[in-house]
């Protein structure tokens, strides 16, 4: 693809061939938020002309940038003044117009996302004519005059390219056909990148597809294979979405612990994290940062048990102003200021104030990672009482948090306690974390809802909701608890709450007092606050 360097002009009316366009020169000093590089100029962006994006040679956040979607991990743009407007350095620097071998008569004109949220604009004009996808969210290559339309990672694929999924060049063969990929062994329908030298044939996607890469879920980076040799693994299903492989065509592998992702899976933006050499001095202090660690009390009396272990019977919790002695002995409606679920023993009290925490939750660790987030958490208190949104389950709450720092990301203390493996009463088999961007029914409620939990040996889907609903609980002044239900309590063939009245759906679960026969949804019981 060959750049315009000046601006297009398409028509006389068209305001987007008029974007001012600043040079970026280095300049010797040193940029306060480039770790130490060279001072770049700032950026004025088409596209963002009410402030200046400032240069960052380093740039570690993972953000999603604004012009491809994609995370940002090196080199940015970014608005000091707007949160999450970020740029990759090659997509701020796009050239503002540029010549297609799929669009010959026409320049096309780079266009930013604010063109598509215009209702008034054709929603076919929004499909690529290289992937045929629809994307609203990200900047794109068009001619006004044909409506022809380009995504810009589709624009920028060169006319011969060195693909680390195949020892040889790609060369894009531009005609839209359908054909069978040789690296993932799905059928295509699009623009293949056939080899010139042997018969190997693959689609965009894999075509992009990286050697090694590091993903949330596992510790090691994992490596690209093109099949899997029955003696390497007796795993038949990828640990990110909990769904078959097939292993006579490509995947990502970790040999050392027999982990397995689909191609496409390992490749999702969700699921990647940042590929860094441990052995690096940098590394080595981003790896230190970013460690699970760090107690979250002091430690001012204890006593030995029985067994010689020492047991802390008065601590000091960063949480609270004041010490926190060890009761036995189950107070009456009284819930947890971290989990906000009731109190049971062990627990830790305040003297001087209404203060209670689980001893579990004293021990919460201060930083902690999770298999939903590719950043570390930091358990935060909550001192003011705010109301946050869990990121997995949907409740709101008020209490305890393990947030990112980076991005705003929350998980309340029920989910984050969960892993990517769940033994759950409620069913027979274990269950998988799919931490694929897409929503799947849960067999409990019945909502769509992401992430969930699959079962690699059945159908069952299980949301964050559903699993960390109580075992057991108590309704206002009723006098016996109420135990959490998988089945249908008898063969009647009706089924209601007791508590709204309402017909509930006997294949979901439900709270039930066997003393009374009492039944009822999980929503009326709890009221939206499972204690």
């Amino acid at each position: 693809m060959r750049s315009i360097v000046n601006d297009p002009v398409e028509d006389e009316d068209e305001d987007e061939n008029n974007h001012p366009h600043e040079d970026e020169d280095e300049d010797e000093n040193d940029h306060p938020h480039g770790s130490g590089t060279k001072m770049m100029e700032d950026l004025q962006h088409f596209c963002h002309e009410e402030h200046p994006l400032v240069f960052n040679q380093n740039d570690r956040r993972g953000v999603r940038c604004y012009g491809c979607r994609e995370p940002v991990y090196g080199p940015s743009y970014w608005c000091e003044e707007c949160y999450g407007y970020v740029h990759h350095k090659s997509c701020a620097e796009l050239p503002l117009g540029l010549h297609h071998p799929l669009h010959p008569k026409h320049p096309l004109i780079l266009f930013s996302p604010e063109r598509y949220k215009n209702k008034e604009f054709p929603y076919e004009n929004v499909k690529c004519e290289v992937c045929k996808e629809v994307d609203r969210y990200q900047y794109s290559y068009g001619c006004s005059r044909c409506n022809f339309n380009i995504h810009i990672k589709c624009a920028s694929i060169p006319p011969t390219m060195e693909s680390e999924v195949h020892n040889h060049p790609l060369t894009p063969f531009w005609k839209w056909i359908t054909f069978t990929c040789d690296l993932c062994g799905k059928e295509s329908t699009g623009i293949p990148n056939p080899c010139a030298s042997c018969s190997f044939w693959t689609d965009k996607s894999c075509a992009s597809c990286l050697r090694r890469v590091k993903v949330t879920r596992h510790e090691h980076p994992l490596d690209l294979i093109h099949s899997l040799e029955v003696h390497q693994s007796d795993s038949r299903f990828c640990q990110i979405c909990a769904q078959k492989v097939d292993t006579d065509y490509g995947l990502y592998y970790c040999s050392e612990c027999d982990f397995i992702a689909h191609l496409n899976c390992a490749m999702d933006w969700g699921n990647m994290e940042e590929l860094i050499d441990e052995e690096s001095t940098e590394s080595k202090t981003m790896l230190e940062n970013q460690s699970v660690d760090s107690a979250t009390y002091e430690v001012k009396e204890f006593s030995v048990g029985k067994d010689g272990t020492e047991i802390a019977t008065k601590v000091k919790h960063f949480s609270h102003e004041h010490d926190l002695k060890l009761f036995d002995e189950v107070p009456i409606n009284k819930i947890c200021d971290g989990c906000v679920r009731a109190i049971l023993t062990p627990f830790y009290s305040c003297g001087e104030c209404s203060f209670f925490l689980h001893k579990s939750c004293v021990e919460l660790p201060r930083k902690k990672r999770h298999p939903l987030h590719h950043h570390p958490l930091t358990l935060l208190p909550n001192l003011r009482y705010e109301w946050s949104e869990c990121y997995a389950c949907e409740r709101g709450y008020n209490r305890f948090t393990y947030s990112c720092d980076t991005c705003g990301f929350n998980l309340d203390i029920q989910c984050s306690l969960i892993s990517d493996i769940l033994i759950h009463h409620g069913h027979e088999h274990p269950l998988m974390l799919s931490s694929i961007m897409s929503r799947n029914k849960c067999n409990c409620c019945g909502y769509n809802v992401y992430p969930i939990f699959r079962c690699t040996t059945c159908e069952f889907a299980l949301d964050f909701r559903c699993a960390t609903l109580p075992h057991t609980t108590r309704y206002k002044q009723h006098e016996h608890p109420f135990a959490l239900c998988s089945t249908a309590e008898d063969d009647s063939g009706e089924y209601y709450c007791d508590i709204c009245e309402e017909e509930r759906d006997p294949k979901h679960w439900f709270y039930y007092c066997a003393d009374c026969s009492y039944p009822a949804h999980p929503k009326c019981i709890l009221e939206e606050n499972p204690n």
